[in-house]
């Protein structure tokens, strides 16, 4: 969990903290694609909780008929060989083949758009000598066997400024897979790597076609194309369809994995829905009884998950199940589609979730991955796209250095964010997210990285930061930075939020699991932390990285028992342990976000960064959630309801005097474990008393009056066993004091 926040209010800081201190990512292979901080779940106590509280138009010349000059030799591509035939004028197409005719196109829009009767192909590449498009057609064999027609492009004729375009007439209105090869200088040491023998995908694609199922390595070595489909209807969103529209303050924020939701045998789903876009839809009941309204997507982007057994290496036995490895920045993952439905369904079947979603009242997040790409590094790169297409222009280099990638997000490369072009790239996909699938909000990993010059340099005022910001299109989302990077860029706090901006607050989180953990000395920054954090606006061997992935501070304890155990007393502890932190994160000043599978304790069994797991590690337990749904859950669920009712722990501003009592004389006493304050309600005099006690032993706290013609009701005591631990109704208490338990706490309300 973790609160997010700016230096301007705890409403801009969640609350608690999902995010991490920097990470330290293992660089020395294709990396871990994904920064460690929300795997650091409290590993070694189980607990899964953390608190985050380009030119000119084209135009049309002399319309001429493509036909087949010359075929050239099959070309080996990704270990399949398919036919190629180089398409030129002045040659008479066989009866067999469709006619397709050619024009010299328009530079924009990029990608693929219908124009005059055809389709228009447009692609940026600024340092570029050569450029095919290579097209796969339906009617000439099957995905994997088609024929590849290429259609070489004309520089003086196909080429307005750094944009390729042509426009094709005579072909079909979907189905069809399409790249390019591209060429150019061959110089190492001026950042190219042309590579004209690869079909490179296109950055603007809207959907892109791969392998059909999700980490099958049976199938044959993807190749990833794009598509387009302008046969089918647009999505229906309904006339009674309305955007949630939620105030980031009413926001209780549920990050989860759309396949890790519902690929276990126990969802009960039949196996061809499991972990798909349409498995999510099945279980939104459970998110409502929880009572979360918003959901924090990881990636949804397309990605291969398969990536890591390119070669033999350490991590070839894992599938990149978390996503953090974008291959195009515009396509819905198609492997989430149900039944290996395809790039087409998975788009479909995702506008379905959201509007399922948002028909439920709950708003989309996704996280997002604008730092790097699946493209690795020079030593063992995976050329799909962006390196093939213009390395010089899509990623920063040291220019002094061989032109090496730079490397500030822990996996090989960097993406040069703020280059004109790249910065264009990224704001037309949120746009694209946000009309074409009526996304919510974005949570932007590693954004420290958008916030550095073309040579890496920290930029003061980085202009996509402010354009993100100040874009019409975005003004309605949500839109929360992770404030660091693998480079040391740490903005928590400092990140330019031109006042629209949120933060994860990494140190919201690390601060709230030391002091309910017992680490001494901590009392005051506690009472800061929950406040809002005003002074701020601030083990994994199975992975096969020898424990160098992940975040290096977990700040986590095992209650006195490493790993599984029978010990009694040790689970309860674990336990209260979880619940404290529940408690913590639902009181703070801030948006709150806790993690798939709090609701009943999973465990990753010490990972930390379990990126590469498609199994029980990070898939959500059904048969786990049952077992504990009058326990565990309803104490979540309750918690959460309980924040939802009450308005003076979801303040838009920090926490002034007059908001809150600080029961404490001697906050110097770094021995000290104990904290009592009093939340108070000006309104109606609902006072909110609260209490946790970190030490191994019990406190007697003398409890302050109620407000005036109010007495207090007891609503939560983690000591105290289901269904007494948290009762909504209150528990009346007329005492003057109070026995607390060694690692609980209690929380009072004032009530009539």
């Amino acid at each position: 969990m973790d609160s997010v926040g700016t230096n301007r209010s705890p409403l801009r800081s969640t609350a608690a903290a999902a995010a991490a201190a920097p990470a330290t990512r293992s660089s020395a292979l294709p990396r871990p694609h994904r920064h460690p901080a929300l795997g650091n779940r409290l590993a070694a106590t189980k607990l899964g909780i953390a608190a985050w509280c380009g030119g000119a138009g084209g135009y049309f010349g002399k319309v001429q008929r493509f036909d087949a000059a010359r075929n050239t030799m099959a070309r080996a591509q990704s270990g399949k060989a398919a036919r190629s035939v180089i398409r030129e004028m002045g040659h008479t197409a066989s009866d067999s083949e469709m006619p397709l005719k050619y024009s010299w196109g328009k530079a924009f829009p990029l990608g693929v758009s219908q124009a005059d009767g055809g389709l228009n192909f447009a692609i940026f590449s600024q340092d570029a000598s050569s450029v095919t498009l290579c097209l796969k057609l339906p009617e000439r064999g099957t995905q994997n066997d088609a024929e590849i027609v290429e259609f070489a492009l004309d520089r003086q004729k196909n080429k307005t400024g750094d944009i390729w375009h042509v426009s094709v007439e005579g072909l079909p209105a979907s189905g069809v897979l399409y790249g390019y090869r591209i060429n150019g200088p061959q110089g190492w040491q001026q950042g190219h790597r042309f590579d004209d023998s690869v079909i490179l995908l296109d950055p603007y694609a809207k959907l892109v076609s791969g392998r059909k199922y999700f980490g099958v390595d049976k199938e044959e070595p993807s190749q990833f194309f794009g598509t387009y489909d302008f046969d089918s209807s647009p999505f229906d969103w309904g006339d009674d369809y309305r955007l949630p529209n939620l105030p980031e303050s009413d926001l209780v924020i549920y990050e989860m994995n759309v396949r890790a939701f519902t690929a276990d045998e126990s969802s009960g789903l039949v196996p061809a829905v499991r972990g798909s876009y349409l498995g999510l839809i099945d279980k939104i009941p459970h998110l409502l009884e929880l009572g979360v309204n918003a959901v924090e997507l990881l990636p949804v982007f397309e990605f291969d998950e398969l990536e890591f057994k390119r070669f033999p290496n350490p991590r070839d036995h894992m599938v990149n199940t978390w996503g953090y490895s974008t291959i195009n920045f515009f396509a819905p993952m198609s492997r989430y589609a149900s039944a290996g439905g395809g790039p087409v369904a998975a788009s479909k079947e995702l506008k379905q979730m959201v509007k399922a979603l948002h028909n439920a009242g709950i708003e989309v997040i996704l996280d997002v991955v604008y730092n790097h790409t699946n493209e690795a590094d020079d030593a063992n790169p995976y050329m799909t796209s962006f390196r093939g297409i213009d390395n010089k222009v899509y990623y920063m280099l040291d220019l002094n250095n061989n032109p090496q990638l730079l490397n500030f997000s822990g996996c090989g490369n960097t993406l040069n964010c703020n280059h004109p072009v790249v910065k264009e790239l990224v704001l037309d996909s949120l746009r694209h997210w946000v009309k074409e699938y009526h996304i919510d909000g974005f949570r932007f990993d590693l954004a420290s990285v958008l916030c550095r010059g073309p040579d890496g340099s920290p930029l003061d005022a980085p202009p996509l930061i402010k354009e993100i910001a100040k874009d019409s299109v975005l003004s309605r989302c949500k839109i929360i930075a992770e404030p660091w990077d693998c480079g040391g860029l740490y903005l928590v706090g400092r990140f330019p939020n031109w006042d629209r901006w949120a933060e994860w607050n990494g140190q919201y989180r690390d601060d709230i699991r030391r002091f309910i953990k017992g680490d001494p000395g901590l009392k005051g920054v506690f009472a800061t932390r929950v406040s809002g954090s005003a002074d701020l606006y601030q083990h994994n061997d199975v992975n096969g990285e020898c424990g160098r992935d992940g975040c290096n501070d977990n700040y986590s304890w095992n209650c006195g028992v490493e790993g599984e155990t029978n010990d009694l007393i040790v689970r309860r502890l674990r336990s209260r342990q979880m619940k404290n932190f529940h408690v913590a994160l639902m009181i703070s000043q801030g948006t709150p976000m806790m993690l798939m599978g709090d609701e009943y304790g999973h465990t990753r069994y010490g990972n930390n960064n379990s990126y590469g797991h498609d199994t029980h590690i990070n898939n959500f337990q059904w048969g786990q959630l049952e077992e504990r749904k009058d326990g565990h859950f309803r104490f979540f669920s309750e918690m959460i309801k309980f924040r939802h009712s009450h308005p003076i722990l979801k303040r838009d501003r920090f926490l002034s005097k007059n908001d809150v009592t600080w029961h404490e004389d001697c906050w110097e006493n770094q021995e000290s474990k104990f904290l009592a304050f009093t939340i108070h309600d000006h309104n109606s005099g609902g006072d909110i008393y609260l209490a946790f006690n970190a030490h191994e032993y019990f406190v007697d706290a003398v409890i302050p009056s109620p407000p005036h013609h109010k007495s207090w009701s007891r609503v939560v005591d983690t000591n105290l066993e289901s269904p007494n631990d948290i009762v909504p109704e209150g528990v009346p208490f007329t005492g003057s004091g109070y026995r607390i338990a060694p690692y609980s706490c209690i929380l009072l309300k004032a009530k009539p």
